[in-house]
């Protein structure tokens, strides 16, 4: 089985879509990777290849040393080395808006602001025929978007793990990763058509990939001393459609365990002595208040209404239920709130939606899963995403609206009433850093 190893990588077909191979280096080292494949070879793969009329490749929007999505960081590094005319810098759906003027260096920092400040690629998507609502109005900072086309500010989600996936795109619009391919190479890189051989290629080499933190800067690797951090444990980990669900949906009809993650089960009985020996303990605190911390859950919708409950005693794990992973092990959409108008920021759009049975109004920066589904009911939701890696892909949520995974902590906190300690808080980035 080959595997090879990706720590820190610029590869060129992730910067300016040609045809690129990822260097390797001593999984046995001192360092430890990040990304190990076990399928074919980066070398040749379409992945890489500019497949489209944009000079864009998978790779221009899914980088590996950038949990293999794309960051601010790595965005402007890219803008200013080519004033902004990177392939990832395209108006079709980089810019704020298709018409945005790019016509010089300043306009094109305007033009892809939402890019530059958040990693957020905008999708075009309609008000689908028979919904349950219309657009009643809009609020537009870049004043493009309409019931044609909303403009939805969204992170573009790993090309990894993906083994482990319960639903498609964040609104699960996807029904397989093969017509994924085919759309993401027609619409992001501006194809004119395109061959099965390459996407089933695109497809086999990125369900090859496997992404986990594999060091720590205090605990150091996380697959020592009976640590089970790091990409190598996650490749050999089991799931199935259902395998940890909550509500009953596991085909198996075993019982939901709120313990899905035992990664650091063994530094919770000695996670040795001085500073690495500080951090592990931390690291596994993180995760037992992950398995286990009460959480009263309410105003969830797509969970407290589809079980007709006003609170559910939960944990973390209700949601993050995939063993090991955190993802939805079903395909469970939900709004915990993110795209509401009160947390709407000046650079997102704000569309009224109104309900035509009952003339009832809500107003959000994104519809979600409605869009897809046109139900009412579904407004606002998306999926949970895999939290391996996650340490590598700030900023967070669909929107990018939390920079840090102490904001996404802070949130939770705040939107469940959590009332964490500061030593609480900190174990769970602690946690979350070493997923």
């Amino acid at each position: 089985m080959q595997r090879l190893c990706a720590i820190a990588l610029v590869i060129s077909g992730c910067v300016s879509g040609t045809d690129g191979d990822l260097p390797t280096d001593d999984y046995h080292g001192n360092s430890a990777p990040t990304t190990i494949f076990t399928g074919p070879s980066a070398t040749g793969s379409p992945f890489f290849a500019s497949l489209g009329t944009n000079g864009r490749s998978c790779g221009s929007c899914h980088v590996a040393d950038e949990g293999w999505t794309v960051t601010p960081t790595g965005i402007e590094s890219r803008f200013d080395a080519t004033n902004g005319t990177d392939p990832i810098f395209r108006t079709n759906d980089g810019s704020v808006s298709p018409n945005a003027d790019v016509s010089s260096v300043s306009k094109r920092k305007t033009a892809y602001a939402m890019l530059l400040s958040k990693g957020l690629i905008r999708i075009g998507l309609p008000i689908p025929a028979g919904a349950e609502f219309t657009l009643a109005a809009v609020d537009d900072p870049y004043n493009f978007a309409s019931a044609t086309q909303l403009s939805l500010f969204r992170r573009p989600l790993p090309s990894t793990n993906l083994g482990f996936l319960s639903a498609i795109m964040w609104d699960g619009r996807e029904p397989s990763l093969g017509n994924q391919a085919i759309d993401a190479t027609l619409g992001h890189a501006q194809a004119t058509g395109t061959q099965q051989s390459q996407m089933d290629a695109i497809v086999a080499f990125e369900s090859s990939i496997f992404t986990a933190q594999a060091l720590d800067p205090s605990a150091g690797r996380l697959d020592l001393s009976g640590g089970n951090g790091g990409p190598d444990e996650l490749s050999d980990t089991s799931f199935y459609i259902g395998i940890n669900d909550p509500i009953g949906k596991n085909p198996t009809g075993a019982p939901f365990n709120p313990n899905a993650f035992t990664l650091y089960d063994a530094w919770g009985r000695y996670p040795g002595n001085g500073a690495p020996g500080r951090a592990r303990a931390a690291i596994y605190r993180g995760q037992q208040l992950f398995n286990t911390l009460p959480i009263s859950i309410t105003g969830v919708a797509g969970l407290n209404d589809v079980l007709g409950v006003t609170t559910l005693q939960g944990t973390c794990t209700t949601c993050h239920d995939t063993p090991n992973v955190g993802n939805h092990s079903v395909a469970m959409a939900l709004n915990i709130g993110i795209a509401d108008a009160s947390r709407r920021t000046p650079d997102m759009p704000l569309y009224t939606l109104k309900n035509i049975a009952t003339g009832a109004t809500v107003q959000t920066t994104d519809p979600g899963k409605a869009l897809i589904t046109g139900k009412w009911a579904d407004i606002g939701k998306f999926k949970g995403p895999i939290l391996r890696g996650v340490g590598l892909r700030a900023p967070y949520f669909h929107n990018g609206s939390q920079p840090t995974l102490d904001d996404v902590v802070d949130f939770y906190d705040t939107r469940f009433g959590l009332g964490l300690s500061s030593q609480q808080h900190s174990d769970l980035v602690a946690f979350l850093e070493a997923l």
